[in-house]
């Protein structure tokens, strides 16, 4: 009789599968954006499939809950929606203007053109206050050039927490070479104390 494989003995776990979720907002916001990370890119994957099964033109705009615009099209963004514009100013003159379903997106995409430059300047505004910080821990470091000059009683007490690896590397040599210095010199007098009692 043959012992029973592992695959027999192991049970296996079930997954959830393709189960239906309620459409609500996530509260909380990592979530959120993981999920729209995801659902954004298989929302362009389907249009995607879309455009090559059909040979549709295709332009799509969405708008992530920081503010920022992420684009989609086929053959480009800006020739879909212009041709889409040029329509919709045609079926305007002809129709007298009188067609509510027409969307004015010609007004969403400055709108979004203004929520974009405004998070790409919270972003440059956040860089540039982070980058202060670092150059004056960078200033603290580099005005005594290891030597304990500094504004602080000993070089070791300037702020690291704004540092990159490549800044912190020297420091951490350094404060190595000390220790082996301050170890060395503890034999040496640990040594020194045995023999001058010796005698």
């Amino acid at each position: 009789m043959d012992p029973p494989s592992t695959a027999a003995t192991v049970p296996k776990k079930r997954s959830t599968g393709r189960k239906k979720i309620a459409i609500v907002k996530i509260e909380r916001s990592e979530r959120r954006q993981v999920t729209f990370s995801k659902r954004r890119m298989g929302l362009f994957k389907k249009a995607s499939e879309l455009c090559i099964l059909c040979s549709a033109e295709i332009a799509i705009l969405v708008s992530s809950p920081a503010g920022k615009v992420y684009t989609f099209g086929h053959p480009c963004v800006e020739a879909t929606l212009d041709r889409f514009l040029n329509q919709q100013q045609h079926d305007h003159m002809n129709h007298g203007g009188n067609n509510n379903n027409n969307i004015n997106v010609g007004a969403l995409n400055v709108s979004m053109q203004d929520q974009q430059q405004q998070h790409e300047y919270n972003e440059i505004a956040s860089l540039l206050e982070k980058e202060k910080k670092r150059g004056e821990a960078l200033e603290y470091l580099r005005k005594g050039d290891w030597n304990g000059n500094y504004d602080y009683q000993f070089w070791w007490d300037a702020p690291i927490e704004n540092l990159e690896l490549h800044e912190l590397n020297p420091m951490k040599t350094k404060l190595e070479e000390l220790r082996k210095m301050v170890e060395s010199k503890l034999v040496v007098d640990d040594h020194n104390n045995n023999n001058s009692s010796r005698v």
